[in-house]
């Protein structure tokens, strides 16, 4: 076997070492490079010996790393797996406490697509789908209405934090992406309001393309996740589904009253 395809089978490794755990790619490294070197060592001996046996005793330690690479990525994608199931029931919890009022306000800010978690709660799993197709293009009832929600993410902050950490912990690369470009968003509301404490930020932001582009991305991306994980828990998990949608459908309700009682007594 040519030294070619030993530093080939090599790269192979480092690459995977570089996609896998830090804690879990310290802890086999050494198997790695043992194994890498040992066939090195062999296809040496062969080199200057020309002992055509050593090609074969070299392709031991090969066969042996590559298929503890095949093995590793299959126990790998199992885990990932069960971190994305671990995942689901963390999102189930701060769905219900935390980040219950930020996702009924953005709901109830909504023109198109009029979305109710009424209308959630009591779809087919294929309406559902529907319902988040149809959330590709949405559109608010006003600035004003998206005010409220922006309001929402900043005091949410922690929990943002916390996914962020989240990911790191877990290697959810995307996830991680998601909460710097939220946490930033979040950064340049706190300082325009502590500057400018009476002013609304949709404001501000409508006079930059940019910073208007990012808000609605934001916003319009915590409609589109919440109906995604909707989706999920619909085909893995119907009873954790319709326990979280009811709540959801009752602190919506309780919101449309006081809403309603506000503008009542209003002048």
């Amino acid at each position: 076997m040519p030294f070619s395809d030993v530093w080939n089978v090599a790269s192979i490794q480092f690459r995977y070492y570089h996609l896998a755990s830090p804690m879990k790619t310290i802890k086999n490294v050494e198997i790695y490079i043992i194994l890498t070197v040992t066939s090195i060592i062999f296809l040496l001996i062969e080199h200057f010996t020309h002992i055509e046996f050593m090609q074969h005793l070299a392709a031991i330690p090969l066969e042996v790393l590559v298929g503890v690479l095949v093995v590793e990525k299959f126990l790998e994608k199992r885990e990932k797996k069960e971190k994305r199931r671990l995942l689901m029931f963390i999102k189930s919890y701060l769905f219900r406490s935390a980040l219950l009022n930020l996702f009924v306000t953005n709901f109830n800010a909504l023109k198109f697509p009029a979305i109710t978690m009424s209308r959630i709660k009591n779809s087919t799993l294929e309406e559902l789908k529907q319902i988040r197709k149809d959330a590709d293009t949405i559109e608010y009832k006003s600035l004003e209405a998206m005010e409220p929600v922006i309001i929402e993410y900043v005091k949410t902050e922690q929990v943002w934090h916390d996914f962020k950490e989240h990911a790191i912990t877990h290697n959810f690369e995307e996830i991680f992406n998601d909460m710097i470009y939220m946490l930033h968003f979040i950064y340049d509301v706190k300082l325009f309001k502590n500057n400018n404490p009476d002013k609304l930020f949709i404001y501000e932001a409508e006079k930059k393309a940019s910073l208007m582009e990012k808000a609605k991305k934001i916003l319009g991306d915590g409609i589109k996740k919440f109906l995604d994980y909707m989706i999920e828990l619909k085909e893995k998990e119907p009873t954790m589904f319709y326990d979280l949608i009811s709540g959801y459908e009752l602190s919506s309700q309780i919101m449309d009253i006081q809403s309603k009682g506000v503008g009542e007594r209003s002048p």
